[in-house]
C-alpha cells in the first residue's frame, strides 16, 4: 500500500499533533451533576491552568505547532489560556460547545452546540476550520450541520491511517485513533476504581510500533493528548519522546487543518458504516457486463 498523498519537503509521511483542551466541562457535558462536584472538576482545571502553559513550553522548544480542540464553555471559563494557544500560533479547533455527544442531541441542538461554540472561539481570535466531536462519533445530521457552518474538515473518524476527502459532503477528514490517544492509557476513572494508570514507558511501547507502521506506510501519525493528562509532570517528557522520534524518523508535521488542505487526498465514498448490511453483494463489474 502506498499512499498519494505529498507532505511538504518530500517527507514520507505526516503527522499532526493534537489536543483535546477538555476541562471542567469534560465532566460535566453529560453528566450535570458533577458541576457540584469541585474535587472532580478541578482535574479539569489542571489541564487549563496548569497543563495548557507547560505544554506551549514544550511546544515552542520542539518548534511543533500544533491543533488544540477546544469546547466553547471551557474556552468561556478559561478565555487568557485560549488566548495563549492562538497568541503562540497554533490552530485553534471545535471541540462542541458543551462536551455532549452528537448522538445525544436532535438537529436544532446539535446546530446550535456548533453556532454557540464558534462565537465563542471566534470571538477570542480563533480561526475555526475543523471539528472534533467530544465523543469521536457523529449523528445523521453531523456533516451536513458541519458543511452548512462552513466547516473544512472534521477529525473524528478511525477507518483510516490516512487523510482523505468524504465524497458525499465538501470535508476532509483527518482520522484518529485510540491507539494514538493519551486517555485510554492514562485515564483514571476515579469513580469506579477500575481503570489502573499506566507509566510513559508502558505507553510508549504501544505507541511506537504504531508510528513506526504508519511511516513505513507513507500514512499520517495523529497524536491526541489531553492537558489535564499528559500536562502532567511526569508525562511532559512523553509528548518529547513523540516530538523527537517523529523529527528522527522524517515526518512532516503540521496541523491538522494543513493536513485537510494536502493534494493527493483520496475522495471516498461510503466512508461512514452503513446503518444495515445490504441484502446481497454488489454485483462485480464483470458481472454486470455479462448480464
Amino acid at each position: 500500500m502506498s499512499s498519494v498523498i505529498k507532505y511538504p519537503g518530500n517527507a514520507r509521511f505526516g503527522a499532526s499533533v493534537s489536543f483535546d483542551f477538555d476541562a471542567e466541562e469534560v465532566w460535566i457535558g453529560e453528566q450535570p451533576e458533577n458541576a457540584h462536584r469541585p474535587g472532580v472538576l478541578s482535574q479539569g482545571a489542571y489541564g487549563a491552568r496548569v497543563g495548557v502553559p507547560l505544554i506551549l513550553d514544550l511546544l515552542a522548544e520542539h518548534g511543533v505547532r500544533a491543533t488544540f480542540f477546544v469546547c466553547g464553555k471551557d474556552a468561556l471559563r478559561h478565555p487568557d489560556a485560549v488566548r495563549s494557544i492562538i497568541a503562540a500560533g497554533h490552530e485553534i479547533g471545535h471541540h462542541g460547545h458543551s462536551h455532549t455527544s452528537p448522538t445525544a442531541l436532535d438537529r436544532d441542538a446539535e446546530r446550535a452546540e456548533l453556532i454557540d461554540g464558534l462565537a465563542v472561539l471566534r470571538e477570542l481570535g480563533a480561526d475555526v476550520r475543523g471539528y472534533r466531536s467530544p465523543s469521536w462519533e457523529f449523528s445523521p445530521h453531523t456533516l451536513e450541520l458541519l458543511t452548512e457552518q462552513g466547516f473544512e474538515y472534521s477529525s473524528n473518524l478511525l477507518n483510516d491511517f490516512r487523510p482523505y476527502r468524504h465524497a458525499s459532503h465538501p470535508l476532509a477528514e483527518v482520522p484518529v485513533s485510540w491507539i494514538l490517544d493519551d486517555a485510554p492509557h492514562f485515564w483514571f476513572a476515579n469513580d469506579t476504581w477500575e481503570k489502573t494508570i499506566r507509566s510513559p514507558r508502558e505507553v510508549w511501547e504501544v505507541w511506537q510500533p504504531e508510528i513506526d507502521g504508519i511511516a513505513r506506510l507513507g500514512g499520517h501519525v495523529m497524536l491526541t493528548y489531553h492537558p489535564m493528562l499528559s500536562g502532567r509532570p511526569s508525562r511532559l517528557g512523553f509528548i518529547a519522546q513523540a516530538l523527537t522520534h517523529l523529527r528522527d524518523a522524517g515526518a512532516w508535521i503540521g496541523t491538522v487543518g494543513e493536513v485537510a488542505q494536502l493534494p493527493g487526498l483520496e475522495t471516498v465514498a461510503g466512508a461512514l458504516p452503513a446503518p444495515e448490511a445490504p441484502a446481497r453483494l454488489a454485483p462485480t463489474n464483470e458481472q454486470e457486463m455479462n448480464r
